[in-house]
């Protein structure tokens, strides 16, 4: 049965709620109010560890097939938005001529010490990150018997030990070093854990799990080599590694999901962990973890709040435009119809309170809202498109909105209109209407 005394108590609550959410929504954004709304809608978890970003965009992302490579001072360009955006860490390649005078370009400009280079275990790819004057280094190497196909000949001693010598040649060299474990999450963990024992022996600080092939599996109990979660606690409790990395291929669609259950694994085992991903999430086949979900899901859900989020939206438009790469209209976060608007019943609770249906103002991360005038717009999405044009409140009961209601109704209506309204089509019918635009 339904008891009454129970919804008189819920009605309570829900006019307490409603009156807070409508008190701290505001239709133009406000730091201090959304921060006060975010506490309420989305309380943090707060992540005993320190996550640092290690963006591969400029290595793993100009691996993706099909995509324009893109000049020197674009890649210095995109090294630049990333350094601003607070990126902690940014991987490079060092074979081409484009990628040594982005590399001096990113130098110049103050980079220097946040850039890494990607190289094989081999001492020729590690001559030319210390010739080009960096400081870090991945060393990137297969650690499961599938990848070990590729040298039918070669027993597993001897190809371990072409890392360990690579690495000890790196510390040698000043370098610090980070040993990529290529396809981890196949790899028999008897052999695996011993390779990251003599690389940490080598000097070795950082171990990236690399999911190659996107199969890794985020929960906590799935065993390994799979399990993200207990690959983490394994590498703590069984190897002398310092830090572990993590880096997730989407093959599956989880690489996000992969990279966030990673990070909280690691709370509370690690002082720092290291999150390899890429902007827009452009890399080999499906792509990796983008960069910027990863920075929002740990903002909204762990309240981490040291990067810039304003540059999201410029930098995700910089690089489509650089690579030539198509950016999707509906992409989380940066994508054109993030923060877009057509059906009535979401524009009148945009109206009412933005958090209805916006997860956070898209000023946040650089965007705006955009109103779309469609056939599944209703009157309360045509005032608010009008309250843009105008900037002025348009009255309910305004004649001539009424007229304007019509007129959009009977454009939309016609037999052959598949499309919405364009921002000219709007003002033309407004001034129709009689407003002044």
């Amino acid at each position: 049965m339904l008891e009454k005394e129970f919804f008189e108590k819920n009605e309570e609550r829900r006019r307490r709620v409603v009156k807070e959410l409508v008190s701290l929504s505001k239709q133009k954004y406000d730091p201090e109010s959304w921060n006060k709304l975010r506490m309420m809608l989305y309380p943090p978890r707060k992540l005993d560890v320190n996550v640092i970003i290690d963006d591969s965009t400029l290595r793993e992302g100009l691996q993706m097939a099909g995509l324009t490579t893109p000049n020197a001072e674009d890649m210095a360009e995109i090294g630049r938005l990333l350094y601003e955006i607070g990126v902690e860490r940014i991987e490079v390649m060092t074979y081409t001529d484009t990628d040594k005078e982005a590399i001096r370009m990113m130098v110049d400009n103050g980079l220097g010490d946040i850039l890494a280079g990607w190289s094989r275990a081999d001492t020729r790819d590690i001559d030319a990150v210390i010739e080009l004057g960096l400081k870090q280094i991945g060393i990137s190497h297969p650690v499961s018997y599938y990848h070990f196909a590729k040298w039918p000949e070669e027993h597993v001693q001897d190809l371990t030990m072409r890392v360990v010598e690579a690495v000890q040649y790196a510390v040698d060299h000043g370098l610090r070093v980070f040993v990529h474990g290529e396809d981890s999450t196949r790899a028999d963990w008897d052999f695996e854990k011993k390779f990251v024992n003599a690389v940490a022996e080598a000097g070795a600080e950082v171990y990236r799990i690399c999911d190659t092939v996107g199969v890794g599996c985020s929960l906590p109990d799935h065993p390994l080599p799979n399990g993200i979660p207990a690959k983490i606690r394994a590498l703590k409790n069984e190897t002398k590694i310092k830090s572990v990395e993590i880096h997730a291929h989407d093959d599956l669609g989880n690489a996000v999901e992969n990279t966030m259950a990673a990070i909280r694994a690691a709370s509370g085992l690690y002082e720092n962990f290291y999150v390899s991903t890429t902007f827009l999430g452009i890399g080999e086949r499906a792509g990796n973890a983008e960069t910027e979900k990863i920075i929002l899901n740990l903002y909204i859900h762990h309240g981490i709040e040291k990067w810039n989020l304003s540059l999201l939206r410029e930098t995700a438009n910089f690089i489509s435009t650089a690579l030539n790469y198509h950016l999707p209209t509906n992409k989380a976060i940066v994508g054109d119809s993030a923060f877009a608007h057509e059906s009535g019943i979401h524009l009148h609770g945009i109206k009412i309170a933005p958090a209805i249906y916006e997860l956070f103002p898209p000023e946040l991360v650089g965007q705006t809202r955009k109103i779309i005038i469609g056939r599944r717009t209703g009157k309360h999405g045509i005032m608010m498109k009008l309250r843009e044009l105008v900037n002025h409140e348009v009255g309910e009961d305004d004649p001539r909105l009424k007229t304007l209601v019509e007129l959009v109704r009977n454009t939309l209506l016609r037999v052959d209109r598949k499309y919405y309204l364009t921002e000219e089509e709007f003002k033309k019918l407004a001034a129709e209407a009689g407003f002044k635009v």
